[in-house]
């Protein structure tokens, strides 16, 4: 590893990877229930967010819990971001499946993705792992669950650029 990769790893403790885990471990069980209302958090807090899906601005008289587009793509979202918190420590960095940070930060740059989206989406997660395990919620679940999502919300930043 090349002493640039090593100032890229990435701190996070053994007990916040735990505790993203294990919450993550209990999440995946109704990951779509989760998906779903974490994504109308996120609208809650950013409405303008919204316009940014061709799949909810065509179907505007259906209703977002029951649009199977929406669906697909707040699992898809849900699903990576959760998986990229729990192995963050094993990889030292963030790492996406499915996809890559380039093709994320191109899109979210194409779409018009701000800070303030990005805050909005991190708090509607944090509100929906608050609801889904709230025997396990804490101040220190909290942090390990807000520093895995900065951690993947700077590398999609980072990437944030005009297509070639």
């Amino acid at each position: 590893m090349s002493k640039s990769e090593q100032d890229k790893k990435i701190v996070y403790t053994e007990e916040q990877e735990a505790l993203v885990q294990n919450s993550w471990n209990i999440m995946k069980k109704n990951a779509t229930e989760w998906a779903m209302k974490f994504f109308a958090r996120s609208y809650q807090r950013a409405p303008s967010a919204a316009n940014m899906f061709s799949f909810l601005r065509d179907a505007s008289n259906v209703p977002p819990e029951s649009n199977p587009k929406l669906k697909i793509h707040a699992l898809s979202v849900f699903v990576m971001i959760c998986e990229s918190a729990a192995q963050l420590r094993e990889e030292g960095v963030v790492t996406v499946r499915d996809t890559t940070l380039k093709k994320l930060g191109g899109s979210h740059y194409k779409h018009g993705v701000t800070d303030e989206h990005f805050e909005g989406v991190k708090l509607a997660l944090l509100d929906t792992i608050k609801e889904a395990v709230p025997e396990m919620w804490g101040p220190d679940m909290n942090d390990a669950w807000a520093s895995a999502y900065d951690q993947l919300a700077a590398a999609i930043k980072q990437e944030m650029k005009p297509s070639p």
